[in-house]
């Protein structure tokens, strides 16, 4: 094993390092405060060709791995941006994956440069209100009429839905009774939002409020079948090549938003006096956060080991899983850790630190349950029985 720093990574970080440096605390406490869609940043991203950088090189990307694409993540975060500035390209990054690999020659070269170039946004639409993550029993309907599709339905947590122009979506051709599986009959689509046959409501929430969070109510939307990803009906095993790569993204994100909170805590803690010493000199305070340190670290190993893996064609779904666990969770602990370090000004949004704790609910909860990354291990790597 070779844990030497790689050349590459750091020159990534130090290149995002300077675009964020753009977008200062102010800038996102406004975000947060007033909401919309920081396309300042986004367009800075697009500008120095970064929206692409795990797509292929022919078509405007740049051709490296989720490896990379990680520390980019985890650098947008890290600087404060935090899943605010995260999300806001996080799509770019691993949505389009099923069409680099599944999609046509034509659709590649039609689909991927507009993205990538940054002149179209895309949102992701998959979770349904009354199926969650039991993605097999999607309710929305595609049905073939001569040289398109009609979709029907709902979806719901759909990021960027209200400045996207295309969305990448999964939805039922075969009616589940008629399919050996329930897996079959689902077919994916990369098509355009057309906002006559798809409403788009926005949901308040917690955090995050610069990028949206909506349900979509899908009503006669035509698709050509020049939209449709690979085979008819094949749509989740295609839909599956972009799901372990998001759960490394959603990882490096969180180490970086956790990483960000930790150098607060650190720079108050040595700072602030009282008792005529600064509180840092405190064990009560000194040892959680270094064992948020500690658990940060370990997280990054297991998000980068998972990256690996994916990058090197090996399966990694236990990985890729465990990563976005332990990533969150750490993440969590060091906003919580921060807080408390902070004290009442923890508490005061000037101080950044109560935004970043609402914001890491976000990785501890999408875009997969702590509990069903437990059940997975449980099953798939320790071989117990399916739980569910």
């Amino acid at each position: 094993m070779d844990f030497t720093p790689n050349p590459e990574h750091e020159t990534i970080r130090e290149a995002i390092g300077k675009i964020c440096a753009r977008f200062d605390d102010s800038y996102w406490l406004e975000r947060d405060k007033v909401g919309g869609f920081p396309h300042e940043l986004h367009r800075a991203l697009a500008d120095g060709g970064w929206l692409g950088i795990c797509l292929p090189q022919e078509y405007g990307g740049g051709g490296l791995g989720i490896s990379e694409a990680t520390v980019m993540m985890q650098a947008i975060s890290q600087s404060g941006a935090g899943l605010s500035g995260a999300s806001a390209v996080h799509m770019n990054i691993f949505g389009l994956q099923p069409v680099a690999a599944f999609g046509t020659e034509a659709q590649k070269r039609h689909m991927l440069p507009p993205l990538i170039a940054g002149r179209e946004k895309a949102c992701f639409a998959v979770t349904e209100p009354n199926t969650g993550l039991n993605t097999t029993r999607l309710k929305t309907r595609a049905e073939r009429v001569g040289d398109h599709y009609v979709l029907s339905g709902q979806k719901v947590w759909i990021s960027t839905a209200q400045v996207a122009e295309k969305m990448l979506i999964l939805a039922r051709t075969t009616p589940i009774e008629d399919c050996q599986k329930p897996t079959f009959g689902l077919s994916l689509f990369y098509t355009d939002l057309d906002r006559r046959f798809v409403q788009v409501r926005e949901i308040e929430k917690m955090g995050r409020k610069a990028v949206d969070s909506n349900e979509l109510f899908i009503d006669g939307l035509r698709v050509p079948v020049e939209d449709r990803i690979g085979d008819e009906g094949r749509g989740f095993e295609y839909i599956l090549h972009g799901m372990n790569p998001e759960r490394v993204l959603i990882a490096g994100e969180a180490i970086g938003l956790g990483r960000k909170a930790l150098e607060v805590a650190v720079k108050y803690a040595s700072e602030r006096v009282v008792f005529d010493r600064p509180i840092g000199k405190n064990q009560a305070i000194q040892h959680p956060l270094a064992q948020s340190w500690m658990e940060l670290e370990a997280a990054e190993m297991m998000a980068m080991r998972a990256a690996w893996k994916y990058d090197n064609g090996l399966p990694c779904g236990a990985d890729a899983n465990a990563a976005k666990y332990m990533a969150a969770e750490a993440g969590f602990n060091a906003c919580q850790r921060a807080m408390a370090t902070l004290g009442g000004y923890g508490y005061a949004k000037e101080y950044h630190v109560e935004r970043y704790l609402r914001e890491m609910m976000i990785p501890r909860v999408a875009p997969i349950s702590p509990q069903l990354i437990l059940c997975f291990i449980a099953e798939k790597v320790l071989g117990l029985p399916k739980s569910y």
